[in-house]
């Protein structure tokens, strides 16, 4: 092979320049590129924490950490201390004043976790600010504060979710598609059961402190974990025409607060519905069943078991394996939407109104041993 310096300079300058030009265009490509580049993995959702108060603020944090398309600018919360660990989770500052957070332009929606009875004031203040919201259920403290929510947030026309996580299972959507498409017939009763041992487990016993006293949380068990299920039943049957119910305390480990509850409520369209829930459960196997004049369903420890007379080798013998895949949990979903994704399944204002309304007929009627027809 030639040595450097048996090369004709002419040909030597010729590579150079051309290998120059190269380097130039290579600049000039990276110079356009680079930015565009920079500006994909920046992230394109900003949000702010306000307030961390609720027992799936960790989990929910979490994701957020998770996503790299979401920035959380601030953390606020009237408990310097609790904001402080979440601050330090999120790699973000913690703000006293909640202006700060309603005058930056910058974030685009905000993740309210804080104790029921806040959220009237931190949602319609975010509403009036033109934030987009994810507020943890129930969505107020009673009826009329919940429809007042709902109307200013649709008045601002911000996009609004809550975490009924149910609503992803895929048993549930089976159950869903399958009301839809008709497979029970006429359906005559239906019911709900969300139960876990929260008290006999002291689970509320120091940080979580505020969730079993009702002057803060707004109920006690029966509603803080019956309105999952209650969301699964009206999501199934619709509008609640009337409820009564039992609610009541237990074993005693959080006072006067509930910690057990059945209610049975009419549908506005004749269904009839059992809505079980309570922190005294050792377990809780059969979580949904409907029951129509063709066809029959229920889940049971995540197994659904359906018999209809409108699909083939649905006989309810042995367990229904074909079932849709897993919905996008429900924080997920509020930061698509707020990046832009539409068609997304979140739930509406007036919907988790709506279950604030039962829920508390529910508890009128547990009192005055009646029927209660929702506010």
């Amino acid at each position: 092979m030639p040595s450097d310096s048996s090369i004709p300079k002419s040909i030597a300058r010729r590579d150079f320049i051309k290998q120059a030009g190269y380097a130039v265009a290579s600049t000039a490509v990276l110079a356009q590129v680079l930015p565009a580049l920079a500006e994909d993995a920046a992230p394109t959702v900003v949000l702010a924490l306000v307030g961390c108060a609720h027992i799936h603020a960790p989990n929910y944090a979490r994701i957020l950490m998770n996503r790299k398309d979401v920035k959380v600018k601030y953390v606020w919360d009237h408990d310097q201390a609790r904001a402080q660990k979440f601050a330090a989770q999120l790699g973000c500052p913690v703000v006293d004043d909640l202006k700060t957070i309603w005058s930056d332009p910058e974030i685009k929606g905000v993740v309210i976790l804080a104790e029921t009875n806040r959220h009237k004031e931190l949602i319609l203040a975010a509403a009036d600010a033109g934030k987009h919201i994810f507020a943890e259920k129930p969505l107020g403290f009673t009826s009329e504060d919940s429809a007042a929510m709902a109307a200013a947030i649709d008045k601002a026309k911000v996009l609004f979710t809550t975490g009924y996580f149910m609503r992803t299972e895929p048993a549930v959507l089976f159950l869903k598609q399958q009301v839809d498409k008709g497979s029970f017939g006429k359906i005559t009763r239906v019911r709900g059961c969300n139960c876990h041992n929260g008290s006999l487990g002291h689970w509320f016993d120091t940080d979580y402190r505020w969730m079993a006293d009702p002057k803060i949380a707004g109920v006690g068990a029966f509603g803080d974990l019956g309105t999952h299920a209650l969301d699964i039943l009206m999501w199934l049957c619709g509008d609640v025409a009337a409820i009564t119910a039992d609610i009541k305390v237990v074993v005693g480990n959080y006072g006067d607060c509930d910690e057990s509850g059945e209610a049975l409520m009419k549908f506005k369209n004749g269904i009839t519905g059992t809505l079980a829930a309570g922190w005294v459960d050792i377990d809780n196997p059969v979580t949904f069943m409907i029951s129509g004049t063709e066809g029959h369903a229920w889940i049971a420890f995540g197994t659904v078991f359906f018999k209809s007379q409108h699909v083939d080798g649905a006989t309810g013998q042995r367990p229904w394996t074909d079932l849709p895949p897993r919905g996008e949990e429900p924080m997920d979903q509020f930061v698509d939407a707020v990046a832009g994704k539409t068609g997304l399944p979140l739930v509406t204002p007036r919907e988790a109104a709506a279950r604030v309304s039962v829920m508390e007929a529910a508890y009128q009627g547990a009192k005055t041993q009646t029927w209660v027809a929702p506010a």
